[in-house]
């Protein structure tokens, strides 16, 4: 338990502290935003600051760091660090400065900014890349809260799988209606009601470990894989706990916020305060979870050690916060997934129309670019329920190429910095390490080249070694040109 408060404080202080450092860095000041600028009333509009934080934060939060926490800690008390520091000088870094260049550049997709600091060609490749791990965000977090519900009311219908798919639908339907209405009409009004569920689901659970104050793995005990998961430490560990930790997935999401915010002062406590309140969230189940493993937790609500993360959530809710209490953490499981697959396919809409400079005003020309991603992510949906162990394998790929997204974003936002005469290496150095850990899980992956770990390792430093070397060149190149 000690790691466990002693990373609670260093998050609180890495937003006070290293937050305020990165803000300085950036420069925000009293230009109009686009929200002022382009309101249009669908989605450039103005929210309430409180609105806007609680928006993003569900926007961000998902299944990821509920999920990928409670299979994150399987790796032991490594994923305390990883969660700390990931979040902090990473995933946070991310979330602020994708949002505010957005800001400053319209409120344009990431694409759109890939495109103008990195170059046609990887913006061609973002763009594709982007729209695909949105549309498959929006299959899986169709699927898992549907799963979720379905277990929830499987005694009113026949089958377990007839109230698996009733859920499926009921929730797409939703998708469908939230992607297409102005962000003001549903998003703006229902999400503060699951901001607060999730919120409450989190502080319960923190209330609940201080009250048991389990002997939980310290970090000082050792960071090895302890067993349980059958994966080197490095990289998985990197690409399993994503959201709470870093995520190129925040970056299609903050553009969303970044049409609505009034003012660029507000950029801190929006997009990287709420990636800090994601950490806590994942710092909480991490610790949770393991309890759940490690010291007899599974076993005191009648599970085992081998249960699934949908089975640890529904398992802990129950035993841990009563009926009232796990009713209310249950939805906030459910809507955390189902808040980012809407947005998650509006900004699949709005990613599109950026890309073609289509006007999206009226509903006939929303209606002509959201009808083929319903299509798509209805045939992504099909396949993960109806595929031999989908999930997993999907979960597996979602995490993959949401890091690999970050790798781009982190890129790019180094080119910014230096094409602004800005400090670039606390953005730089996290650039590299997810290169060279995106690069490792692809190659020692069993589900895709399932090379031999130091092999994979050797790859993986290669790639960043080349990325470093073009980087320095054409940053060279570019202060010549910035100092002429």
């Amino acid at each position: 338990m000690i790691s466990f408060l002693i990373s609670m404080c260093l998050l609180v202080v890495g937003y006070m502290v290293y937050g305020r450092i990165v803000e300085r860095i950036f420069g925000p000041d009293n230009r109009l935003t686009p929200a002022v600028a382009k309101a249009d009333g669908v989605d450039y509009v103005v929210l309430p600051s409180w609105k806007i934080f609680m928006i993003q934060f569900l926007n961000i939060a998902g299944t990821g760091p509920i999920f990928g926490a409670i299979m994150g800690a399987k790796f032991g008390p490594a994923s305390y660090l990883w969660i700390v520091f990931g979040c902090i000088f990473a995933g946070a870094v991310h979330d602020y400065l994708s949002g505010m260049i957005s800001m400053r550049h319209d409120g344009k997709g990431l694409p759109e900014l890939v495109g103008g600091y990195m170059g046609k060609g990887f913006k061609r490749f973002v763009l594709m890349f982007s729209v695909f791990l949105l549309l498959m965000v929006g299959a899986v977090f169709v699927y898992s809260p549907a799963i979720i519900l379905g277990n929830l009311t499987q005694s009113w219908m026949p089958t377990l799988q007839h109230a698996v798919m009733l859920w499926v639908v009921v929730v797409f339907i939703y998708y469908v209606i939230a992607a297409m209405l102005p962000i003001d009409k549903i998003i703006a009004r229902i999400y503060p009601l699951f901001a607060f569920s999730l919120i409450f689901m989190a502080l319960s659970l923190f209330v609940g470990l201080l009250i048991k104050w389990p002997s939980l793995p310290e970090v000082w005990h050792g960071l090895e894989n302890p067993g349980l998961v059958d994966q080197p430490l490095f990289p998985c560990l990197f690409i399993t706990i994503a959201c709470g930790a870093l995520s190129g997935f925040h970056a299609t999401q903050s553009p969303l916020m970044a049409r609505c915010i009034k003012s660029e002062r507000m950029g801190r406590p929006v997009f990287y305060g709420a990636m800090i309140t994601e950490g806590v969230v994942a710092l909480i189940w991490a610790a949770v979870s393991s309890y759940f493993f490690f010291d007899g937790g599974a076993q005191a609500v009648g599970s085992t050690p081998a249960a699934s993360a949908p089975e640890v959530v529904m398992a802990v809710s129950k035993s841990w916060l009563g009926v009232f209490g796990g009713i209310l953490a249950m939805l906030g499981v459910v809507a955390a997934p189902i808040t980012s697959g809407d947005t998650a396919l509006r900004s699949a809409r709005l990613i599109i129309a950026d890309a073609l400079n289509f006007d999206q005003s009226s509903v006939s020309r929303r209606l002509m670019v959201s009808v083929p991603i319903f299509v798509v992510t209805l045939l992504l949906l099909w396949f993960n329920i109806n595929a031999e162990d989908s999930f997993n394998v999907i979960w597996g790929y979602f995490g993959w190429a949401n890091q690999t997204l970050a790798v781009f974003t982190l890129w790019t936002i180094t080119v910014y910095l230096v094409q602004h005469r800005k400090p670039f290496l606390f953005v730089m150095i996290p650039a590299l390490f997810m290169t060279m850990a995106t690069t490792t899980f692809l190659f020692v992956s069993k589900n895709a080249f399932g090379l031999d770990l130091t092999l994979s390792c050797i790859i993986g430093g290669g790639v960043s070694l080349l990325a470093l070397l073009w980087f320095l060149k054409w940053a060279k190149s570019e202060r010549r040109r910035l100092w002429r």
